[in-house]
């Protein structure tokens, strides 16, 4: 039987897969769906953008809060979550509608942001536990993980697309706002003590899981990975508009997501010991190599060649980040270690979107490429200095 197979065939844990995938639908619905909606309502792209922006500012400033109360009192702490997100969402709606001031819009959209359910971090973290710690279908597992985030980051703004066609944007976010309830509530009636907390002698407060120096470096060296992504992101709407087909940018994306999950579909069916640490660093430095010959692409066919080999990387990556996370996290921080990984992949997706916007507009988009390029390999750079941050947390692991 498959290395997926059998991690399927555990009880329960399909049910939860399927769960989290609806959990994350959400995430990847609300970023189009507000922009969409405010800019119908308000006539305001910069007000869209200023909400959408707070929206994923919220989701990186929040996911570790959350994840640090889901890991004191039980993930059962996942609905009250879930349910001040839909309601987040719900009073963006209303508040759009009542053509409110843009200060308000921006707050609901930054309490959504907040208050957005950690159920994947929960999942991660319960993953060496539930597998009875095999090595083997630990990796699978966080590979299977990384894959459900690219579908879901596809699935979304298709939805978001079908559903502004039949209705309007504003019933994206209703639907939304009921998935986030939904498949949180069937993630906690799957998962095993899902009211089990952290004892009290357990519990780790000021910097949490950050305080172990491996942890802080695989955050730290996460943030250029981000970047990157965000380069890329940014210059592929670019190259599409230069080859005359702003619509191509959707398919080469989509194309990139794709080659991504096939990545870690064959990253996570490999079998055979491997070495965790080794693994990370070679990854890490392969993805900005894969990435660089983005610039040499000259027509559409050749950046979609190139554009899915840049993505192959990219799901292996976090699988293994994922699973040097639950390695060396310290004890009752579990989920919280995972949400820094979250926070440091949108920190840099912002900073990344940002700079190499100003880059293609000054220079060019192979130009913003290089740039994300540069700023990865250093990231592998420091990743590969500091490896022995790392040996003492695995060799106690």
């Amino acid at each position: 039987m498959s290395i997926y197979g059998r991690i399927l065939g555990v009880p329960g844990l399909a049910i939860l897969i399927v769960a989290t995938t609806i959990t994350r639908l959400p995430f990847a619905i609300n970023g189009l769906a507000v922009i969409l909606f405010l800019r119908e309502t308000t006539g305001s792209y910069a007000t869209a953008g200023l909400a959408a922006g707070a929206l994923a500012l919220g989701a990186g400033i929040g996911a570790p809060m959350s994840a640090r109360l889901v890991d004191r009192r039980g993930a059962a702490m996942l609905l009250p979550l879930a349910c001040a997100h839909a309601a987040a969402i719900l009073s963006l709606w209303a508040l759009g509608a009542a053509e409110a001031p843009t200060a308000a819009l921006i707050g609901a959209s930054l309490l959504a942001g907040v208050s957005f359910p950690p159920s994947g971090s929960v999942l991660r973290s319960r993953w060496p536990e539930m597998l009875d710690h095999d090595p083997e279908l630990v990796r699978g597992a966080y590979a299977l993980d990384s894959v459900t985030i690219e579908v879901s980051f596809v699935t979304g703004p298709l939805i978001t697309a079908l559903l502004v066609a039949l209705t309007g944007p504003e019933a994206a976010l209703a639907v939304s706002a009921v998935l986030v309830i939904a498949g949180t509530s069937l993630f906690i009636w799957k998962l095993p003590d899902s009211g089990r907390g952290i004892p009290a002698e357990d519990i780790v407060g000021g910097l949490g899981p950050l305080r172990a120096p491996a942890i802080r470096l695989i955050a730290l060296t996460t943030v250029p990975i981000g970047f990157c992504i965000g380069t890329v992101e940014v210059a592929i709407p670019a190259f599409s508009e230069e080859a005359g087909s702003a619509a191509l940018a959707g398919i080469l994306l989509a194309l990139w997501s794709l080659a991504s999950g096939i990545g870690g579909l064959v990253f996570g069916a490999r079998t055979g010991n491997r070495e965790l640490l080794g693994t990370y660093l070679v990854i890490t430095a392969l993805f900005p190599l894969a990435c660089l010959p983005l610039v040499a692409a000259s027509s559409p066919v050749a950046m979609g060649i190139l554009v899915m080999l840049a993505g192959v990387p990219i799901a292996p990556l976090i699988a293994t980040r994922n699973e040097l996370v639950a390695a060396v996290a310290p004890r009752g921080t579990g989920t919280e270690a995972f949400s820094w990984l979250m926070t440091s992949l949108i920190a840099g997706l912002a900073l990344g979107t940002a700079i190499s916007g100003a880059v293609v507009e000054s220079s060019g988009w192979p130009e913003a490429v290089l740039v994300g390029v540069a700023v990865s390999t250093l990231g592998a750079t420091v990743a590969f200095l500091s490896r022995g941050a790392l040996r003492p947390a695995l060799a106690a692991a």
